[in-house]
C-alpha cells in the first residue's frame, strides 16, 4: 500500500508539489507508517481501507472515514484514492471509491487545484467543488462534496 502511494504521488503530484517531499529518501517509509497506523490504530477504526490488487499486486488503495473538517457537508470524507498510472481508465478507481463509500453517503473530499483527471473523476462520481480550498505540501486542495443520494 505505501508503495503505491508514493508511486502515485509522484507520478500525480510531479511539478505540483515540492521536489524535496516527491524524490525524499524516506518518503516510503513513511508512508509504511501512515498505513500502518490507518489500519491498526483505535483511533481510527471507523475508516474505511480497500486495496485493488492485479495478479496479487497492489495497483490501487484508498481510505475514507469520519469528516475531520466542522464546516464539511457530510459525515465522511474520502481520505485519498489512488491508482498506478498504469491502470488508469481500467475501472479501479471506480471500484475502489465503491469499496469505501456507499453510493448514497454525501461525503468531502480534497483535491490538488491542478489535478485534472482527479477531478473529472469527482465530477463523474457527483462531486462539485464547494468553494473551500486549503494549502499543504506547496499543493492548494479544493474541497469537492456529494451531497446525499436517495436509493
Amino acid at each position: 500500500m505505501a508503495r503505491v502511494h508514493v508511486i502515485s504521488w509522484q507520478q500525480t503530484y510531479n511539478g505540483l508539489m515540492s521536489d524535496s517531499v516527491l524524490d525524499d529518501p524516506g518518503l516510503l517509509e513513511a508512508r509504511e507508517r501512515f498505513w500502518s497506523g490507518a489500519l491498526t490504530d483505535k483511533r481510527w477504526s471507523g475508516n474505511r481501507a480497500a486495496v485493488a490488487e492485479l495478479d496479487g499486486t497492489v495497483i490501487g488503495i484508498a481510505m475514507s472515514g469520519p469528516t475531520q473538517e466542522a464546516d464539511a457537508t457530510g459525515a465522511v470524507q474520502v481520505h485519498l484514492i489512488y491508482v498506478e498510472a498504469a491502470h488508469h481508465g481500467s475501472g479501479t478507481g471506480p471500484a475502489l471509491l465503491s469499496a469505501v463509500l456507499d453510493p448514497h453517503e454525501s461525503a468531502a473530499w480534497r483535491v490538488a487545484e491542478h489535478n485534472p483527471r482527479t477531478r473529472a473523476f469527482m465530477r463523474k462520481h457527483g462531486f462539485a467543488p464547494d468553494g473551500h480550498s486549503k494549502t499543504e505540501d506547496d499543493v492548494r486542495a479544493v474541497r469537492w462534496v456529494r451531497p446525499r443520494n436517495r436509493p
